[in-house]
């Protein structure tokens, strides 16, 4: 499949994905990484840091990590695991009708094995078509004894400015507050003000979500549905204008034209026997309504 993949100037390969009418996402095979989105005749929905170094061996920022088989620090890996910084395989690309996808793939290594020491393929599938895109993670077990894993697809969101954003759709959930480290309940919608926010909401059964943006001089309200299947948690996070001034991989501002909005496993992580597989999904809709 070598006719579908091509390079970032930094050697990098990656996957373009385009469906018929124009929508369109690209992958990088290191981290099995969604780098990019535009929906049919829109513009970019995901944020990707211009500081990030995109090099091998090196977490990229923004776009759509994978976080497997740990969240942040829960656990004796390294924080969020090793699937964001390990070479991914392409194994199938195709158009079928107005979708247009790609499946990616990681496999247990004797890389992986000395860290965690499972046999495993897990596989991201992206689709893209119209103003959707849907990401799928499936795990397996190939191995012969269970295992238990975290897993989230860490969404950076692109805004042109988070202090007019807000979240719809988490109202009377509680969450754990990541920066106090106490669990409080939300109440109304998610004002982002100056950010700096770094909360996990627990399922089960969290309905849809609605991030919108009110339109601004000659700029359309923008507004993204984001829903889940099989992930029963979501996060919520963005560093705030202190944290971001310390991140070497961000510009200083970059926190004001980002959150993150996660598809998670944290509160109850995958259990899988021998040949037992899984798959969580996060879908994104994106629509605008034009300046009256």
């Amino acid at each position: 499949m070598s006719e579908n993949l091509h390079c970032l100037p930094t050697g990098l390969p990656i996957v373009r994905v385009q469906a018929p009418d124009g929508a369109s996402a690209t992958i990088a095979l290191h981290g099995g990484h969604v780098l990019s989105w535009v929906p049919a005749g829109g513009r970019e929905c995901l944020y990707l840091s211009a500081a990030s170094g995109f090099a091998p061996g090196q977490a990229i920022r923004g776009g759509v990590p994978v976080i497997f088989p740990q969240f942040s620090d829960r656990g004796p890996l390294k924080r969020h695991g090793f699937a964001r910084v390990l070479p991914w395989q392409l194994v199938q690309q195709s158009t079928d009708g107005d979708i247009a996808s790609a499946t990616l793939r990681l496999v247990d290594s004797p890389q992986t094995r000395a860290f965690w020491p499972h046999a495993f393929a897990l596989d991201l599938t992206v689709r893209v078509g119209g103003d959707r895109l849907v990401l799928a993670l499936a795990c397996r077990n190939t191995g012969d004894v269970e295992f238990a894993f975290q897993a989230a697809l860490h969404t950076y969101i692109h805004v042109d400015a988070l202090a007019r954003c807000q979240l719809e759709g988490l109202d009377g959930r509680p969450y754990l507050d990541a920066l106090t480290q106490t669990t409080e309940s939300q109440a109304g919608d998610i004002a982002f003000g100056t950010g700096d926010l770094d909360r996990v909401y627990a399922g089960p059964s969290i309905g849809p979500l609605c991030l919108s943006e009110p339109g601004h001089g000659d700029r359309s309200e923008r507004r993204l549905q984001i829903g889940q299947e099989g992930f029963e948690d979501v996060v919520v996070w963005n560093p705030g204008a202190d944290k971001c001034a310390a991140l070497t991989d961000m510009p200083p501002d970059g926190w004001q034209h980002m959150v993150c909005v996660e598809a998670a496993r944290i509160h109850g992580p995958v259990r899988l026997a021998p040949a037992q597989a899984w798959q969580g999904s996060q879908e994104l809709r994106s629509s605008t309504v034009a300046p009256r």
